[in-house]
Formats: C-alpha cells, structure tokens, sequence
C-alpha cells in the first residue's frame, strides 16, 4: 500500500526556508516531488500536510496542494487499474508527464523523455533524440505542436523540408522513428488518444536507408597494418584502433572505449556487445597483442584505451567524449586511407565490415562467419555478406570472357 502525503522537506534552502514536497512511498521506496512552495516550520501543519492560518493566502495555496495531492491520487489509482504490479518509476514517468499543465505541447513533453534517458543514464539516445527535437523545431518554427498537429499530412511535409536540404532516407528514418517513438509513449501516458495515431498511415517502414555496406579486402587491410605512422604520428591511434577493432571480430567504437584492462587475460579479451548484449571471448592475435603492449604503458586509467580519461565519469561526460573522440577517429580514417592508396570511404564500421568480407574471402564457412560476429541466426550474416565485396562475383563474371 502506498503513502501519498505532502510534507515540509527538513532540507533547509539557502533562504532558510524548507521545500514543500509531496512524498510518495511505495514497496518501501520513496520518491519527492517539489511544488511551487518554500516555508518555513511556524507555517506548516505537519498533521495535516498543509499551510496554517499563519501562512499568507493559506486558503489558495492549501486549495493547490490539495490539487497536487489528488492529481497523484488519480495517476495512483489509473496505474492501480492498469498494471498488476506497477513501479515508483513508473508513477514518477506519468506524475512527472501529468503534473505539466501544458503535457499536449509536444516539445515540453519530447523534453521531459530526453531529461529521463539521461537520468536513466541512456544518453546516447538522448542526443539522438535532441538532435530530432531540433530539427522538427527547425521545420515547425513555432513553440506550441500538439499531438493532434502531427499528422500524416505534417509527416509528409517535413520529410519533404528534410529532403530539401539533402536528407536522405536513412536519416530522414532516423527522424521519423524517434517522432513516432515519442507519440507511442505520448499515448501509453494517456496524453493522446491512439485514434489520432499518424503512422497507421504514414509508414516508416518505406525509409529504408540502406547504404551499401563499405568493405576493404585483404591486401587493403595489409596496406593500413603496414602504414609506417613515424611519418604521421597523429594517426598511430586511429590506425591502432582500426586494426584492433579487425582482429577482434569488428569490435566497435564504444565497447572497445569501455573495454577495461580487467577485460583481458593473458590470451583472451572477455566483453559484452553494447549493441546486442552478446557475450564474446576472442583469442589475442600477434597484431592485437602487440597494440594491447603499446598502450599498457599509455593508459593510465582503468580502460584499456586512453579514450575515456578518467575511470568514473558521468554517463553524459562519457557521451560526450565518444562523440568528440569518434569524429576526429573517422576523420583520420579518411586521410589513412588517401596515404594508402585506398580509394574507398572508410569510417570506424568499416573494420566489422572487413573483417568478414575477409573471412568470405578466404573461403570460411557463413555459419563460422555469423558466429564470429555474434549474429542471431545464419540468414542475417547471408544478407550482411550480400551487399559486401563483389569481387568473387566480378571474377566468376569474367570467365564469360
């Protein structure tokens, strides 16, 4: 049974007075949320949770607590009906949402999901749905946007204004899923009717946005392995990362950020794919030994390598400095490859790409293959190995001649 009762916080402000508060317990767990208010002890009845006679204008404010009060007593009961066994998170999601007197304004509420995912420590998807904010803000030039305003008139014209400054379907995909992701929980906080639901007609499906697949065959991958970086210091750890992230199966970018020397064994590197949660135990190759060696003496942290400065660090400073470490990683790619003669764009996923591009070129089974690249099931690695190099099929081509 919950406690839902608002109180005077014995946290005292720097004015000297103390927040009102209205405190929620639950499963043995509590949670406050502010009001409007700041008092002090001589003008607070404790029993009954409101201001006394003493407190100016007493009668409003009590009416407005009250309000407080019994709005969280509606959400209670609504979840109560709802959910067998709901949450105190999940009564903070919905309070938080209700207790906004303007919750149909799409950006206050688009708001509220990005301050929950960086709590929630999700701050990658946080930016990404930030840089979504900004944009349909962009577009919409205005600081109101109901629920009920996107429809799929609105959808098809602001993939029409993406498109006019070069928006392609990937990203213009990228937009329209973190759109219909927020209206989806718009209306599991009962903030919009499903009725009005937009993308039972506008489908997100037809944005697609599948590049091909970049992939260096094995002479190339040599070519960047035997770069002497003597002549370029500033590229050693972009060509390192590079060659680590092929040798460990297509290790990407952010685990091989958070890849801590706890990690490694004498023989074998333990982690766990951020992306897919799958488990990996990889067997250290000469080349990963070697770059493993290196910076055993650079990294003075916890972290194998010296990308995240320091071992705690908040979930946003981490964000942050992937993000600034990724784009001068990619950027250096692209002048490794120019100095190795290699005419293809290259980026930080290209490593996972090349490596089992050079698996399939080397005649290794796609079951061994999908393995190795922790993949679901064999028909995901077929359809990956498909919009790989076609070499094998130029070749077989040829013979015709």
């Amino acid at each position: 049974m919950a406690s839902i009762k608002v109180i005077l916080r014995k946290k005292q402000l720097s004015d000297g007075t103390y927040p009102v508060c209205l405190r929620v317990i639950k499963d043995r767990k509590t949670k406050y949320f502010k009001t409007i208010y700041n008092a002090l002890p001589k003008h607070w009845d404790e029993q009954a949770g409101a201001f006394n006679k003493s407190y100016p204008n007493y009668i409003q404010s009590n009416r407005l607590l009250l309000k407080f009060k019994d709005r969280a007593l509606k959400i209670y009961s609504e979840l109560d009906i709802e959910k067998d066994n709901f949450s105190l998170e999940d009564f903070e999601k919905h309070f938080r949402i209700e207790a906004n007197p303007i919750k149909q304004n799409v950006f206050n509420f688009w708001d509220e999901i990005i301050h929950e995912m960086i709590d929630a420590g999700r701050t990658g998807n946080a930016r990404a749905n930030r840089d979504s904010y900004n944009s349909v803000k962009k577009f919409y030039r205005t600081k109101s946007l109901n629920f009920q305003d996107i429809t799929h008139t609105f959808l098809n014209k602001y993939e029409v204004f993406l498109r006019a400054r070069g928006g392609t379907d990937g990203g213009i995909g990228v937009r329209m899923r973190a759109i219909r992701a927020l209206y989806n929980m718009a209306i599991e906080r009962n903030i919009v009717k499903r009725e009005l639901y937009p993308f039972d007609a506008y489908k997100v499906s037809k944005l697609k946005g599948k590049g091909i697949k970049r992939a260096l065959n094995i002479e190339e991958i040599q070519r960047i392995i035997n770069l002497d970086v003597s002549e370029y210091p500033h590229l050693t750890d972009s060509k390192n990362y590079f060659v680590f992230s092929f040798y460990t199966r297509g290790m990407n970018f952010a685990d091989m950020m958070k890849l801590e020397k706890k990690d490694v064994s004498e023989d074998r590197i333990f982690y766990t794919r951020s992306k897919t949660k799958g488990n990996f135990i990889i067997k250290i190759l000469p080349p990963v030994k070697t770059i493993l060696n290196y910076y055993s003496t650079v990294s003075t942290t916890k972290y194998v390598f010296p990308i995240l400065l320091k071992d705690k660090m908040s979930p946003s400073q981490i964000e942050n400095r992937k993000s600034k470490t990724l784009k001068k990683y990619n950027k250096n790619l692209k002048e490794i490859a120019k100095v190795c003669k290699i005419d293809k764009s290259i980026s930080s996923y290209v490593a996972r790409h090349s490596f089992a591009n050079c698996l399939k070129q080397k005649g290794i089974a796609t079951d061994i293959i999908s393995e190795s690249m922790g993949h679901q099931n064999v028909a995901i690695t077929q359809a990956y190995l498909k919009e790989l190099d076609s070499s094998v099929l130029d070749e077989a081509c040829e013979l015709l001649l």
